[in-house]
């Protein structure tokens, strides 16, 4: 075999092998490290303050207006029950595509910081443990090992719309 065709085959395996690939963004939310699927990041964004909306739980921080679109803030620490910490230099709010009930939905989350990128395969996700039904996993796509550390990828449109969406839609309009 010419080195070209080696070449073309060692090419055409890579994007078969890769086909399974997904990338995620992560994050850190109190030390853990947190992966979202990067195709729903719109953008990432410092803190800023938000317009508060009366009568909404506490891990609804508000809305902003992004170019023309308001979009509600969730503070993911807060909604995981994991304690407030004074927000920093390195908090960011990262704005999603959120798929509720056949329609996109734009919403920002606040986490502590922005950690990385990972190439992660379907093969090499985990499922979440069984903790007995008292521990909800269903917004849990699953857990990698990603550089001798473990990241929780979650999935966005079945955290956020595990009632959050129903109160910020209850309170808004």
């Amino acid at each position: 075999m010419s080195t070209a065709a080696e070449t073309l085959e060692v090419g055409v395996d890579h994007i078969i092998n890769n086909e399974d690939t997904s990338q995620y963004l992560t994050f850190i939310l109190g030390g853990e490290e947190y992966g979202i699927d990067i195709l729903r990041v719109q953008e990432i964004k410092g803190w800023d303050l938000v317009t508060t909306i009366p009568n909404t739980p506490e891990y609804i921080k508000g809305v902003i207006n992004l170019r023309g679109t308001i979009v509600p803030i969730i503070d993911l620490r807060e909604k995981f029950a994991l304690g407030n910490k004074k927000y920093g230099p390195t908090t960011v709010v990262i704005v999603l595509k959120v798929e509720s009930e056949g329609c996109d939905r734009i919403v920002g989350v606040v986490v502590d910081a922005v950690s990385d990128v990972y190439s992660i395969r379907g093969s090499d996700l985990k499922p979440a443990p069984d903790f007995g039904g008292t521990i909800s996993t269903e917004f849990l796509r699953g857990l990698a090992t990603v550089e001798d550390k473990m990241v929780i990828l979650l999935n966005i449109d079945e955290l956020l719309n595990v009632g959050v969406l129903n109160a910020i839609d209850t309170e808004v309009n």
